[in-house]
């Protein structure tokens, strides 16, 4: 297997679009699979790709304007393989989940041009929250949790995307 560098001027997408088309000729063409069968319209129009959330703290932009609400979409497979071959990552392990972050959130406030400097310059509170919501929404679907009160012990569902307390 060969090692690619990847510097920061060189296009990022073309490198990981190479490297798909190389992949992709190695292997054998597999035979067409059957058609899937047609699932009623409710199911094929029920998948959420987008989950909106609250920060516990927000993330202050340079004019001083605070910034709560957002989404985030599901993650990609490319953005997931996307921050190994980023330089930043290379040095700095810890900053794969800031490159992460800043592919999947959508909108941020009234900022839809999320980058790295953004995700950086976010309370740790908030990034631990996101981290949280992003593993929540990407392997589990949803943004609810089944907890139980530690004093009636009833049983009931919370999300966890952000509401108010006590909501």
């Amino acid at each position: 297997m060969r090692r690619r560098t990847v510097s920061p001027g060189s296009g990022l997408e073309e490198t990981l679009d190479n490297l798909a088309a190389t992949t992709a000729g190695r292997q054998e063409a597999p035979a067409p699979a059957p058609p899937p069968a047609r699932a009623p319209q409710r199911e094929r129009d029920s998948l959420q790709t987008e989950f909106a959330f609250e920060l516990p703290r927000g993330y202050v932009d340079d004019e001083g304007q605070l910034h709560r609400h957002g989404t985030m979409r599901l993650a990609t497979a490319r953005d997931e393989l996307r921050p190994q071959i980023d330089l930043r990552v290379k040095e700095n392990p810890a900053y794969l989940s800031v490159v992460l972050l800043s592919q999947v959130i959508t909108q941020l406030g009234t900022v839809t041009d999320v980058h790295a400097g953004i995700v950086e310059r976010m309370y740790a509170t908030d990034v631990a929250f996101l981290q949280d919501f992003y593993r929540r929404i990407n392997s589990e679907g949803h943004t609810h949790a089944a907890v139980t009160c530690p004093l009636c012990h009833g049983s009931f569902e919370v999300d966890l995307s952000g509401g108010r307390l006590g909501e």
